[in-house]
């Protein structure tokens, strides 16, 4: 089944302890769609400048990423910096121009309102909602990012959102400061509460926990010996989830753990590399050997 998704593309500028790197395709519908790519067909809703490089274009659209929705307006495309810290988890963001995406009015194709997955890249809640409307009918499954800059000032329409989606991805310091909780899986049962059925929560390179009312489970992140960049690990995360349930057609309780532990393993590829670069090496094949080994991992003998 197809996959719509909707959200942020940027050129970044990354500084990590080690060495920094500029004009760096990002953003969080880049990082998912690449990522979801290597398991369904995927449809991206965007806005770039007249100053985005044609060799972008033409990288997503290699992956068969249906470009349809991607809208080129006067102007320049959105850019972030940042920093990391030496822990590689922590960073600070030291200059941001949104640019065009600013003033993003998304625009679903009409070829795409039908689409069975969706999910709603980082972004205003009223612009998430904004495009769940444009559907044509409900999706079979939508998920959403959302970040501390929205929890903050737009709570009330995070929390209308909230109770029209199947899934919330969200990070670990983002969830406890939603609901106030210490405890992770007592803000993920908070969080459960404002209507979401499915709360996953991102805990960097410790994988994830995911808190559902049909029970709750932890996948680990896979373990490397070395981390190059961390940049769009969270959304290369989602778009692995979201891929695989889109080829399989299965949201069944047990289908999403396997979803989750994919979104894991395509997350630990993006992160030993710049922008897209270590996905741009792998094949299809590569994510199975490499979610194999991740199940051998967590196996434990009776």
């Amino acid at each position: 089944m197809s996959l719509l998704v909707v959200g942020s593309i940027g050129i970044d500028t990354v500084e990590t302890p080690t060495e920094k790197r500029a004009d760096q395709l990002g953003g969080s519908a880049i990082y998912f769609s690449y990522a979801a790519s290597f398991y369904t067909k995927v449809h991206l809703v965007g806005v770039v400048g007249k100053d985005f490089p044609s060799v972008h274009r033409t990288l997503l659209e290699s992956r068969e990423i249906d470009l349809s929705g991607l809208e080129s307006a006067e102007g320049k495309t959105f850019r972030w910096t940042g920093r990391y810290h030496e822990n590689m988890i922590d960073r600070d963001t030291l200059k941001v121009d949104l640019n065009v995406f600013g003033s993003f009015d998304p625009k679903v194709p009409e070829a795409a309102r039908e689409i069975d997955f969706l999910f709603l890249a980082n972004g205003a809640p009223s612009v998430q909602a904004k495009v769940l409307k444009q559907m044509k009918r409900r999706p079979k499954f939508v998920a959403a990012d959302t970040m501390d800059l929205w929890i903050e000032t737009t709570r009330g329409d995070l929390e209308v959102l909230l109770k029209d989606i199947d899934a919330l991805v969200i990070n670990d310091s983002e969830a406890r400061m939603m609901t106030g909780q210490r405890e992770l899986l007592r803000a993920g049962l908070d969080i459960l509460e404002l209507g979401p059925p499915i709360v996953i929560i991102k805990k960097g390179e410790h994988g994830a926990l995911v808190v559902t009312r049909d029970g709750h489970f932890a996948v680990p992140g896979f373990p490397l010996e070395k981390v190059v960049d961390p940049t769009g690990a969270g959304d290369t995360f989602a778009g692995g989830i979201l891929g695989y349930l889109a080829e399989t057609g299965d949201t069944s309780p047990a289908n999403l753990r396997r979803a989750v532990a994919h979104g894991a393993v395509v997350a630990s590829y993006t992160v030993q590399d710049f922008s897209l670069e270590q996905l741009k090496r792998i094949k299809r094949g590569d994510l199975d050997n490499r979610y194999a080994m991740l199940l051998d991992l967590v196996r434990i003998p009776e």
